[in-house]
């Protein structure tokens, strides 16, 4: 088939059949859906998990049913929790994908034909109309004033005009980007005029294939909290171990009682066995994620919630992300310069003078406008209807002759008829300021006041037109604009507005440490007075040409006082992401386009924008914003950070908890008295100490100043010195304090069974007042105390329900060796207990904020 015969009739249906058997359907490589099954297996491989059962193995050879149990139970819990998260998401992102697909109009065997977006083929001619989004890249045969969003693709908001290539191919495909070209993009979306085209490029080879394929070469950065937790999971299992087989010696050894000292070392590796780290990290994390999801953010990767509160930069697109991808009026200047500008409430109250100024670019416009400049120039119709009564196609107006934007002038104009006998046409025509001037045909002198007009309002990042309008009689009309007599009737500034949260967003941002870095396709003015309006810090602008002429060292040193940068092209966006990274800086990327897929998957957390961003964008990500809430970003880094310091309150308490019952395990040994622990009133304790850790830390309120303390280093330690300092202090004064109540007790005369169960008691209560001082970094012993919690509570009520019935129910006090202890003796233990918490609360203070990181 000839070039000529495709150009009018298109490709036949066999050769469109036969070319997408051999290119493959238009549509982008993505990983297979992941299944229930698989998401569970990819659970189950997770190394932290996996100890946490084989912990359950271990205590179940060792016969002890009961803690394996617990153990078993918390594995099961993480794992559900985790796989509901995760098919959830992936749930949710099928739907928004099957939203997103796009379909096609082709012409085959001269026939028009509506076809699914992934059956176009390399040589099909589409057909493109206002609001079809383009379904593959292709070149233009014929252009009817086409002009297109490629915001997705470049960040540029304002759409771009098109031209004509007519019949011969170029012979390069040039970036998408700027006016005039005769390329349409797959994925870009038509927002005024038509054209046909014929098909280049699908699937993978497309401009936005070429983005995807490099995503396959990041590789996303592994979790440094997880490879934290594994060494001190390893670190306590080596000294658990030593300690274990060490204390079983001795014992065995002094006593010769071997099985005594079999059960001595079990209890002491019991007590020192780190399973609680697995279930708070892994459990941590999966409720996070529940957390999230009901702020209406997806977590893709559970893991990146962890990295949140350690975000030191947060770069964000400007279009879609920062404002909301749309126009708006912001400024009506006429031409005496009287300007009217938004007032408080961000309205536009249109003044009597300013009324034909914004008729007559509402007259210009599409009656039903897909081009966002047209659609601002509605809204405000919209906002004003009685006063704009011509402009809503009312009392007998109709339009009688349209004439387009062309090259050679940047202007289109409407021709409006009235029902009134012998009335005149009303033209109105609006279009770059230039091409209005030349219509009007101004003077010199008030082309320069329009100049400088132009140019103040360029400066505020606004795009600017003129407005102009002609009157014509009955009868013929010219053959072009140039015909009509023009009056200029004054400048139409529009802007893509912020999203009413990211001020308030940036400013969280910037009081927690926070750099805003703004990543745009578009124009230096316009970021420049976008950051500015947003609070965005800086007056520099780095450009993409400015970019291309550094090296990566000269890039590094930009990078760290740059905040703004402008027409940067995608595999720039990436470039700057790995600058960040390249001085330490802890990345976290948000974005809708396909331009930011790169840079969100390079980037430590990349965090895609649900409602409008694109499959590649959010295929990408490790956060999904459903909301499309610049603000939302803020939301999950407080909760990344309040997860981070509930973990910290509970890795320290964990180590706290486990001085004073290794102690008491250890004690008979070194002093000579009975056996104190044995396995059972460990696994007891261990019941206590699980869920506390997994659930109750997990639940506790954010402190204070988290938003207002500077991110964690990218290399500090879960387990800092003041951190561990702090919990050798706690657990060494509740095993002073039980260990005293003890010894007291046995030179008292108190009998084995009393004396197990006096132990105990004080353990527990010791363990009570761990948790109350963890809760929180602040010292204040009322707030330890009432600060509410509901799963707190709850558990604290089973462990005293069980602790009575060890000490009034025959069964079980036989279960656990014990003898009742007396009501002076329990108050001994009480009073000991509520003295060491308020001395522990007394002493927070020394550590100030180094417990908080």
């Amino acid at each position: 088939m000839t070039a000529g015969t495709v150009l009018t009739t298109g490709l036949t249906q066999a050769e469109a059949a036969a070319r997408l058997a051999a290119d493959g359907p238009n549509e982008l490589h993505r990983e297979r859906q992941r299944s229930l099954a698989g998401i569970a297996l990819d659970v189950l491989r997770e190394p932290m998990l996996a100890l946490l059962l084989g912990a359950g193995l271990i205590y179940l050879v060792l016969g002890d049913l009961g803690e394996a149990l617990v153990l078993v139970s918390f594995a099961a819990l993480s794992i559900v929790i985790t796989v509901v998260q995760e098919s959830r998401t992936e749930r949710a992102l099928e739907a928004l994908r099957d939203l997103t697909s796009p379909r096609a109009l082709v012409i085959r065997d001269g026939q028009r034909l509506r076809i699914a977006g992934r059956e176009v083929v390399v040589g099909d001619l589409i057909v493109l109309g206002e609001g079809d989004r383009v379904p593959a890249d292709a070149w233009i045969v014929e252009n009817d004033g086409l002009h297109l969003d490629e915001s997705l693709l470049t960040g540029e908001s304002v759409a771009v005009r098109k031209a004509a290539g007519g019949a011969g191919q170029p012979a390069t495909v040039p970036r998408p980007g700027g006016d005039d070209l005769p390329f349409v993009y797959a994925g870009s979306l038509v927002v005024r005029g038509a054209g046909l085209c014929v098909v280049t490029a699908t699937g993978g080879a497309s401009e936005i294939g070429r983005i995807g394929q490099a995503l396959a070469t990041l590789e996303p950065e592994a979790p440094r909290l997880r490879q934290q937790t594994r060494r001190l999971v390893l670190w306590f299992a080596a000294l658990g171990a030593a300690a274990s087989l060490l204390a079983a010696l001795l014992y065995g050894l002094l006593r010769g009682d071997w099985l005594e000292a079999t059960l001595a070392g079990i209890a002491l590796g019991m007590s020192m066995l780190p399973e609680e780290f697995p279930v708070v990290l892994t459990v941590f994390m999966a409720m996070g994620a529940m957390r999230m999801s009901r702020q209406r953010v997806l977590t893709r990767r559970a893991s990146a919630i962890e990295t949140l509160g350690s975000a030191t930069v947060l770069c964000t697109d400007k279009t879609g992300t920062l404002t909301q991808n749309r126009m708006e009026i912001a400024e009506l200047r006429l031409p005496d310069g009287a300007i009217l500008v938004h007032d408080d409430s961000g309205a536009l109250a249109l003044a009597d003078d300013f009324h034909l100024l914004a008729e007559l670019g509402i007259l210009a416009s599409a009656q039903h406008p897909v081009d966002p400049m047209e659609v601002a120039l509605h809204e405000l119709g919209n906002d004003h209807g009685g006063e704009t009564i011509r402009a809503r196609q009312q009392g007998g107006w109709t339009l009688h002759h349209h004439y387009p934007l062309a090259p050679e002038l940047l202007a289109m104009s409407h021709v409006w008829r009235s029902d009134e006998p012998e009335a005149d046409h009303v033209i109105a025509t609006k279009g770059a300021p230039e091409a209005i001037a030349e219509l009007c045909g101004l003077p010199v002198a008030e082309r320069e006041a329009m100049a400088r007009a132009v140019d103040e309002m360029a400066t505020k990042g606004l795009r600017v037109l003129g407005v102009a309008e002609a009157r014509w009689p009955e009868g013929d009309l010219p053959a072009t604009q140039r015909g009509f007599a023009f009056t200029f009737r004054g400048l139409v500034g529009l802007a893509d507005p912020l999203r009413p949260s990211a001020p308030e967003a940036v400013r969280q941002c910037r009081a927690a440490g926070i750099r805003i870095v703004m990543i745009t396709g578009d124009y230096p003015q316009t970021a420049l007075a976008i950051a500015q309006a947003a609070g965005i810090e800086g007056d520099r602008v780095l450009t993409g040409t400015d970019m291309a002429g550094m090296d990566d060292a000269a890039l590094r040193e930009a990078v760290a006082t740059a905040s703004v940068f402008a027409r940067i092209m995608p595999e720039q966006k990436l470039r700057l992401v790995e600058a960040l990274k390249a001085r330490g800086e802890v990345v976290a990327m948000t974005g809708d386009g396909v331009n930011d897929a790169p840079s969100l998957k390079a980037a430590h957390i990349g965090v895609a924008m649900g409602g409008r961003g694109t499959d590649v964008a959010r295929e990408a990500s490790a956060l999904v914003l459903l909301d499309d809430d610049f603000g939302s970003i803020v939301a999950a880094m407080r909760m990344g950070r309040r997860i981070y310091d509930n973990l910290r309150k509970a890795m320290g308490f964990i180590v706290a908890v486990h001085i004073p019952i290794a102690g008491l395990a250890l004690l008979p040994l070194l002093t000579g008295m009975p056996l104190l622990l044995g396995p059972i009133h460990i696994a007891f304790m261990e019941m206590i100490i699980d869920p506390v850790c997994a659930l109750a830390f997990e639940t506790e309120r954010e402190e204070r100043d988290i938003m207002k303390r500077p991110p964690r280093r990218p290399d500090a330690q879960l387990l800092s010195r003041g951190l561990v300092g702090w919990a050798v202090v706690q657990g060494g004064l509740i095993f002073a304090v039980a260990a005293g109540l003890v010894l007291w007790f046995w030179q008292a005369g108190a009998g084995e069974e009393q004396l197990r169960s006096i132990g105990f008691i004080a353990l527990v209560l010791g363990i009570a007042s761990l948790i109350l001082v963890n809760r929180r970094f602040g010292a204040s012993l009322a707030g330890a105390i009432v600060r509410p919690n509901r799963v707190l509570a709850a558990i604290l009520g089973v462990v005293g329900a069980i602790l009575l019935a060890t000490q009034f129910v025959p069964p079980i006090a036989g279960l656990f060796a014990f003898a009742p202890v007396s009501g002076p003796q329990f108050l001994v233990l009480a009073a000991t207990s509520l003295a060491a918490l308020v001395l522990l609360e007394r002493l927070k203070p020394l550590w100030g904020r180094r417990l908080a990181g």
